[in-house]
Formats: structure tokens, C-alpha cells, sequence
């Protein structure tokens, strides 16, 4: 719905602080997802140098999988803001002016929230 707005070059600016923001995001949900994939091995190696007397800790993967869901997410948030990015400037040239919930956002507060619960879940189930 093209409008008598045109945007103002605030406007542009918001729209490029938001969409660094998001990649800011998506990078640290990625290193995060790095640091939790790797922190298992270490823990293993850990046991294995310093607990010598201790039994051998088996590991159950659990940080592998959510440091790998961690880094998809925070890739897809990336790719999301991207292209919301793209899309909303493109609003901006055409002088739209209507505001729509961002739905990468919500993706990303949906996975994370379910990621959680199902980390939690499993805390409660190993002790």
C-alpha cells in the first residue's frame, strides 16, 4: 500500500542497526553453539587427565546436538534477517508505511524456547 510517506534516511538507518543487530544475534547464538558442541570434549578430557582414580565419564552427545542446533539456529537467524532486511527496504523505496510483526524474530524466540524446554527436560531426567 504505497503511501505520501516517503522514508527518511532514519529510517534506512533503524532498518540497518535492526538488521545488525540480528547478525550480531545470529553470531553469537553460533559461537554459543560452538562453545557447547566443544564442551563435552573437553570435559571428557578433563576427567581423562586430571581424575585418574574417577570411572570413565561416557558421554551421551547431548552437548553435540544442542550445539549443533544452536549453530543452525543461529545461522538461519542470519539468513532470516537477511532477507527481512531486503524485504523491508524494499517497503521503504515503495513509501509503505505498515508496520508487520517480524517474523523471524518469532521463529527464533519459538526455537530457542522449545531448545530449552527440551534441555531442561534432560537435566531433570539425567539427575
Amino acid at each position: 500500500m504505497p503511501s505520501d510517506h516517503s522514508a527518511s534516511s532514519s529510517d534506512y538507518l533503524a532498518a540497518e542497526r535492526t538488521f545488525l543487530a540480528w547478525i550480531r544475534t545470529g553470531l553469537a547464538l553460533m559461537g554459543f553453539g560452538f562453545v557447547v558442541a566443544r564442551f563435552g570434549l573437553f570435559l571428557r578430557e578433563l576427567a581423562r587427565t586430571t581424575l585418574t582414580n574417577m570411572p570413565r565419564i561416557e558421554s551421551s552427545g547431548v552437548s553435540l546436538a544442542v550445539g549443533t542446533s544452536l549453530l543452525l539456529i543461529g545461522s538461519a537467524v542470519t539468513v532470516g534477517a537477511t532477507i527481512n532486511h531486503v524485504r523491508l527496504v524494499g517497503r521503504l523505496n515503495r513509501g509503505e508505511t505498515n508496520a508487520r510483526p517480524s517474523g523471524t524474530a518469532i521463529a527464533v524466540a519459538l526455537a530457542l524456547s522449545a531448545l530449552g524446554l527440551a534441555l531442561a527436560a534432560y537435566l531433570v531426567y539425567v539427575s
